[in-house]
């Protein structure tokens, strides 16, 4: 892989950070969430045309908004409209000078939200609506004030039609953030153990490119399409916009459906799963709905089921015996010819792989690399420019060996004859941190090895 020269962005006393791709898809709404380091003033300017490196919002005379987190030496947040205060605030949303921390910043028509955490739209800390708005912003510049600011996972969101009730959203006890001393401590691949699964993806912000608009209070849910859309006889035209609304369905209902897809298992009690049953029948999902209906039948049958009060476990019946490591998508209602289909047509990838003198190699997909690939993970979420960009160069690659590899990652299997592209292949594997791949290789090369001796001495 090409060597990165920095794990994140520090922005200059006085100056100002500026990207192409920090733009809002839509001209006066959009989101961006970030990380931060700073003693104080973490700055984020909205513009409508970009800045300079040398930029600063007190000399500029165009229209923009300015917010401050950590204004007057860490004690204020504020908001500038074309230099000109309108928010002065004590004691919110202040910076942290001993880790990094989650902030979260959106624009809708004039209404600028800010909130705190990993999650955008959560936690929602500050709101003010601007009755002259300005429409016409749409690049984002990381600013800075006396001192030095690092910016890291950087990410710019698009708003949905129903933009306006994204700021009404409750934190549901599965979205709890975590202290930023723990965040300290993690390893340094972050939240994402290959160990764990795709279970590690649910309801989770990261390389997220679909969320459902779920119950009255319209929480914004993330989920992933290509997943989505490999489960079962999965609804595709659902996945035709950026956000699935079910105002109809409660939390709890989508918690459900999403678990048993994520992991293969969920809990339920007996008063949702007709809810839970109808979600999956509208979706498509036909596994999640045959447990349902045997579930429901039993309970016609002897209701005493029930009588110990203990939620309802449902689990996906895998064919397949279990191994010690998680194997996607061993034991998860997930249909591999479906993943393949979608790998070999390209469609809902996010993410064009390249190698250096051989050109596209892959239309892949960011949650499907980043399963199976720490390294991968890292490189989509650190805040380099493969956290929003489509396309990725590699150096030093085999291009055979790469191709196999991809693959492996869709069907979980490889047939190779060649031992010296199987040792690229094991190389390949041990360099992006495939364990499940590095194994099936070394085990590969032990049986051809032990063939060979056999018959040396037969």
């Amino acid at each position: 892989m090409e060597k990165k020269q920095k794990k994140f962005l520090t922005v200059a006393p006085f100056e100002c950070a500026w990207r192409d791709d920090l733009r809002f898809k839509e001209a006066g709404r959009g989101c961006v969430a970030f990380e931060a380091f700073a003693h104080n003033d973490v700055t984020v300017v909205f513009r409508e045309q970009l800045g300079s490196q040398h930029y600063h919002y007190k000399r500029d005379n165009s229209p923009h908004y300015t917010v401050i987190i950590g204004s007057h030496r860490n004690r204020r947040l504020k908001i500038e409209v074309d230099g000109i205060t309108t928010v002065d605030e004590a004691g919110l949303g202040l910076c942290c000078s001993s880790a990094f921390q989650s902030y979260w910043i959106s624009i809708c028509d004039g209404l600028i939200s800010i909130g705190k955490g990993r999650y955008p739209f959560q936690n929602l800390v500050f709101q003010w609506l601007d009755t002259k708005p300005n429409c016409s912003v749409q690049y984002v510049g990381l600013s800075s004030w006396d001192k030095h600011v690092g910016y890291r996972n950087v990410n710019v969101i698009p708003l949905t039609q129903n933009h306006i009730s994204l700021w009404k959203h409750v934190d549901c006890g599965e979205y709890n953030g975590e202290d930023d001393m723990e965040e300290d401590l993690r390893d340094e691949f972050g939240n994402f153990d290959n160990h764990q699964g795709l279970g590690s993806f649910l309801e989770s912000w990261e390389l997220s490119d679909v969320y459902f608009i779920v119950g009255k209070e319209e929480t914004a849910v993330p989920a992933h399409k290509v997943i989505l859309a490999a489960v079962d006889s999965f609804d595709l035209s659902l996945l035709n916009q950026d956000f699935i609304s079910i105002k109809d369905v409660t939390y709890p209902v989508l918690h459900a459906f999403l678990r048993f897809i994520y992991t293969g298992f969920t809990q339920i009690p007996e008063s949702l799963l007709s809810s839970v049953r109808d979600l999956s029948v509208r979706f498509g999902a036909t596994s999640l709905v045959k447990q349902c209906e045997e579930v429901i039948e039993r309970f016609k049958l002897n209701k005493k089921l029930f009588d110990s009060g203990k939620n309802i476990e449902i689990s996906y019946p895998s064919s397949q015996p279990h191994c010690g490591v998680a194997s996607f998508p061993l034991g998860l209602p997930v249909n591999v010819q479906r993943l393949e289909q979608f790998y070999a047509t390209g469609e809902f990838s996010d993410v064009d792989v390249s190698i250096e003198g051989h050109g596209l190699i892959a239309r892949s997909h960011k949650v499907i690399l980043g399963l199976w690939s720490l390294p991968f993970m890292k490189m989509f979420t650190n805040g380099m420019s493969e956290t929003v960009s489509s396309e990725i160069s590699l150096t030093d690659v085999s291009p055979k060996a790469f191709k196999i590899m991809i693959d492996y990652f869709y069907n979980g299997g490889f047939n190779l004859e060649d031992n010296i592209l199987l040792l690229e292949l094991l190389l390949l594997a041990d360099q992006f941190g495939v364990s499940l791949l590095h194994q099936d290789c070394c085990k590969t090369l032990l049986e051809r090895l032990s063939e060979g001796w056999n018959s040396t001495i037969g």
